[in-house]
C-alpha cells in the first residue's frame, strides 16, 4: 500500500469498510470486532492512529512494536477470533506522526469474537449473535459467495477422501512450522480445524465441503463433483498450431501443484541467482510457485472454464475463471488483495505452498524483473484471471541452456549452447563423439540423455540425436519401426572408421 492510498482514506470518512482507531500507546478493545465485521462483510482498512473525525493523532514510536506484535497474537488466537485469520500491520509515517494500516479481506467463513458474531452496517459493528435470522443470513451468504464452502453430505472420510493426502499435508506443515497442532489431531480433528467439515444451515445437513474434495479427494470424487475440474499445461513453442509437450491433471489440488511444477521444471530453466545476502535463490521455483498456486487457490470452481499454463518462447501465461472485484491490470504498489477461496489459501499456507495475503504479488514482481532480463509480469483481473510472465530469449531459445541440480549452467551446458550455435555453421553435432564412444554397445535414448545429463527431450531429438541417424553414424536395433518404445542405437562402426 502507499502514501497516497493513505491519504485518500483521511479524507474520505468512515463508512462501511472504513474504520479509524485511536490507539495512542495500546489497540482499542474493540478492533478485533471491527476485524470481525469485516471478515464476515465485504472486507474492508482500518488506520490506527486516527481518530473518528479522520484527524491524525498517532501512534507513540515506542509502542509501535509492541502494537504489532499484541494484535497478530490476538488474531492468531482461536480462543479470541475463531476461526483466526492471517492479516498485516503496514506503518506509515505522515507530518511526523506514526498511524498504522490493516487490510481485512472478506472471508468465506463466519468469524466470532470472544463467542460472538459481528457484522459491518454503514461505519459500526453490529453484534448479532442473538439474532438468529440475521445469522442464518451470513451463512447463506457465504456459502452462496464461496464455492468452496458448498457441503457434499454424502462424501465420507474412509469412502470418499485420501487419508495418504491428509498425512502428507500434516508432514508437510510440521517441516515448515516447529510444532504444528496437526501433529497431535486425528484425520477428523484436522479437517475440521480448517473448516473443511461444516454445517449448511439451509438443509440442517452436515458433510464435507468441496474445498475438502479438492484437497484430499479421491480422483473420481472430484470428478464426480465438478466435472469439468482440469488444469490444462501446454509447451508450444515449435508447433505453435497445437504443442510440443502437454499435461491434462484432473487431481487433487495438492499432486496438481507438484505435476504442475515438474511441467515447469521439464521446459524452463534456472538460471544462476543469488539474494543481496549472498543465499542462492531459485528464481524459477520462486516465480513460479505463485502463479501455480494462484491457478489453484484463486479460481472459480463453479466455472466449466478449464485453468491454462502455456509455456511459448517468449512468455509464459496462467489463466483460470474469477469473480473479479475491478477489470484491468494490477499494480503491486496498490492494490488490495481479494481471496477468492480463503479456506484454500489458507491450507496451502499452512504447508508451505503460498505466501501471506499480498505478498506472492509482490515476490512475483521482484523475482520475475531478474528472470527476464527486466521486464514485469503482467496480472489482469478480468472474468478470466490471466498472469503473463516475460521469458528472456537468451534462456529459452531451442531449449539450449541446461542447468544443473544448484542452477548453475555445467560446463556441458554451455557446450550445448555454443555448438548449437556452432554447430549450424560447421555441421558438427553437439556431443557427437562422446555419443559415438557411448553407444559401441546398443542404449536406448533415455541412457544417452543421462548420459550427457541433458533433459529437455525435444532438443535431444531434434538437435542431437536426429542428426546422427540421419548421417547413418548412429543405427537403429529396430530400423523399421524407429518410433519403436524399445527402440535402441549404436555406433556404426564402419563410417566411424571412415
Amino acid at each position: 500500500m502507499n502514501l497516497e492510498h493513505i491519504r485518500k482514506l483521511l479524507i474520505t470518512g468512515e463508512n462501511i469498510s472504513l474504520e479509524y482507531k485511536e490507539c495512542k500507546t495500546v489497540l482499542t478493545k474493540d478492533i478485533y470486532e471491527t476485524v470481525s465485521a469485516f471478515l464476515n462483510r465485504l472486507g474492508g482498512e482500518i488506520l490506527l492512529g486516527v481518530n473518528n473525525a479522520g484527524t491524525i493523532t498517532g501512534i507513540e514510536a515506542g509502542k509501535i512494536e509492541q502494537i504489532k506484535k499484541e494484535f497478530i497474537t490476538a488474531i492468531n488466537n482461536p480462543t479470541k477470533l475463531s476461526p483466526t485469520t492471517y492479516l498485516t500491520l503496514e506503518e506509515f509515517i505522515i507530518d511526523g506522526k506514526h498511524i498504522l494500516y490493516v487490510y481485512v479481506p472478506p472471508s468465506s467463513q463466519v468469524h466470532r469474537v470472544n463467542n460472538r458474531i459481528f457484522d459491518r452496517n454503514e461505519d459500526g459493528d453490529l453484534d448479532i449473535t442473538d439474532n438468529t435470522n440475521l445469522v442464518s443470513q451470513l451463512y447463506i451468504r457465504k456459502q452462496n459467495s464461496y464455492t468452496e464452502n458448498r457441503v457434499y453430505p454424502f462424501v465420507t472420510l474412509e469412502d470418499d477422501l485420501r487419508p495418504d493426502l491428509i498425512a502428507k499435508a500434516r508432514k508437510l506443515a510440521t517441516i515448515f512450522h516447529d510444532n504444528h497442532p496437526w501433529t497431535d489431531m486425528s484425520d477428523m480433528e484436522l479437517l475440521k480445524s480448517m473448516q473443511l467439515y461444516q454445517r449448511d444451515v439451509q438443509t440442517g445437513k452436515s458433510g464435507f465441503t468441496l474445498a475438502s474434495i479438492l484437497l484430499f479427494g479421491k480422483d473420481n470424487t472430484i470428478l464426480s463433483a465438478l466435472p469439468h475440474h482440469k488444469t490444462d499445461a501446454i509447451l508450444r513453442r515449435v508447433n505453435l498450431d497445437r504443442y510440443d509437450d502437454r499435461d491434462i491433471v484432473k487431481t487433487n489440488l495438492i499432486e496438481s501443484y507438484e505435476r504442475l511444477m515438474e511441467f515447469i521444471a521439464k521446459h524452463l530453466p534456472d538460471p544462476f541467482y543469488q539474494d543481496e545476502k549472498a543465499n542462492r535463490i531459485s528464481l524459477r521455483d520462486k516465480i513460479f510457485r505463485e502463479v501455480i498456486s494462484n491457478i489453484l487457490i484463486h479460481r472459480e470452481y463453479s466455472s466449466p472454464y478449464p485453468a491454462k499454463l502455456i509455456i511459448e518462447r517468449t512468455q509464459v501465461i496462467a489463466e483460470n475463471s474469477n469473480c473479479p472485484h475491478f477489470y484491468g491490470l494490477i499494480n503491486p504498489a496498490d492494490f488490495s488483495p481479494f481471496p477468492k477461496n480463503p479456506i484454500i489459501a489458507g491450507f496451502f499456507r499452512e504447508i508451505g505452498r503460498a505466501e501471506e495475503l499480498g505478498s506472492g504479488v509482490r515476490n512475483l514482481f521482484r523475482y520475475t524483473k531478474a528472470y527476464s532480463a527486466g521486464a514485469d509480469p503482467q496480472l489482469i483481473e478480468a472474468d478470466i484471471f490471466k498472469i503473463i510472465v516475460p521469458l528472456d530469449i537468451r534462456l529459452t531459445q531451442g531449449d539450449f541452456v541446461q542447468v544443473n541440480d544448484y542452477g548453475t549452467p555445467p560446463a556441458q551446458a554451455t557446450g550445448e549452447a555454443t555448438g548449437e550455435a556452432t554447430g549450424e555453421a560447421t555441421g558438427e553435432v553437439p556431443h557427437k563423439q562422446q555419443i559415438l564412444e557411448f553407444c559401441v554397445v546398443a542404449k536406448t535414448s533415455r541412457e544417452i540423455m543421462e548420459s550427457l545429463g541433458i533433459r529437455h527431450g525435444e532438443h535431444f531429438r531434434i538437435n542431437i540425436l536426429r542428426p546422427l541417424v540421419e548421417n547413418a553414424e548412429l543405427l537403429l536395433t529396430i530400423p523399421d519401426k524407429p518410433t519403436s518404445p524399445k527402440q535402441k542405437y549404436y555406433t556404426n562402426t564402419a563410417k566411424r572408421k571412415l
